[in-house]
């Protein structure tokens, strides 16, 4: 595909959300649907000589035109996630035609009826724990000082201190991987499903925190501020660790389709 028109898609939804005739799409494009069945596409038409395949690889690199059109995808995904249960696929899933994309929603009704099932009345929510070498250390240190087997006089202490600072020293990023392991699993027990991400590059983020989690989590629309105040208390259990709550996000994490090749 390297001349003429693509087809963009954004999102698979039901069949009942209509024509999304207000939205415009990553060049600008009127957004459209193709149906079949109880399944919706919502596509745009996109110049091949800017979202083909070769032009793509090109365009990723651009970190500003990555973050441009990243925002114009998730705004149109965003909208429809307000409407209806809507599985969101991924940046620069492109496709020859109407028909190929029609293909796909027969080929994967299964796969995107399962999606839409578990989506339904739940919404994505992002935690990240960042460690703090320094108070991690203190913590731990602390609690192994107190150790009832460590001894008892000021000698004894001072020693049982000594070493539990070393000790913690060597053992911070162990220490911190298992707090993280921690949080994600009480976590996961408030969500009706949680993945943990790969950690986020720094050069990425432009942020220069210690990072030991990145989870994403689907939660029930009811249960959000339940969530939230099990994030909170989290938060103060474990000393040296900070959690960052974000969202809600359209449910990218859990759509459970993979993206097709154009």
């Amino acid at each position: 595909m390297t001349g003429g028109l693509g087809v963009w898609l954004y999102a698979v939804t039901s069949s009942r959300v209509g024509e999304p005739r207000e939205l415009t799409g990553v060049a600008g494009e009127p957004v459209r649907t193709v149906v079949s069945d109880d399944l919706t596409a919502v596509v745009g038409s996109v110049p091949l000589e800017v979202f083909g395949e070769q032009p793509l690889r090109g365009h990723l690199e651009d970190l500003d035109w990555l973050e441009s059109t990243a925002r114009a995808h998730d705004a149109v995904v965003s909208a429809l996630v307000r409407r209806a249960p809507t599985v969101p696929l991924r940046l620069a899933t492109v496709f020859s035609d109407d028909n190929r994309v029609r293909e796909l929603l027969d080929e994967r009704q299964a796969d995107f009826g399962a999606a839409l099932a578990l989506v339904s009345g739940r919404t994505e929510w992002g935690v990240k724990a960042y460690g703090d070498r320094a108070a991690l250390t203190a913590a731990v240190a602390e609690a192994r000082a107190a150790d009832p087997g460590s001894g008892t006089g000021a000698g004894a202490a001072y020693l049982a201190r000594r070493r539990a600072e070393l000790s913690a020293q060597e053992s911070v990023e162990r220490d911190a991987a298992e707090r993280a392991e921690e949080v994600h699993t009480r976590l996961v027990h408030h969500a009706a499903a949680g993945r943990r991400q790969a950690l986020t590059d720094p050069a990425l983020s432009a942020r220069r925190d210690w990072m030991v989690l990145n989870g994403t989590y689907l939660v029930d629309d009811d249960r959000a501020d339940d969530f939230a105040a099990t994030v909170t208390m989290l938060g103060t259990e474990f000393p040296g660790i900070r959690l960052e709550l974000t969202g809600p996000w359209p449910p990218y994490s859990f759509a459970g389709v993979e993206r097709e090749p154009a």
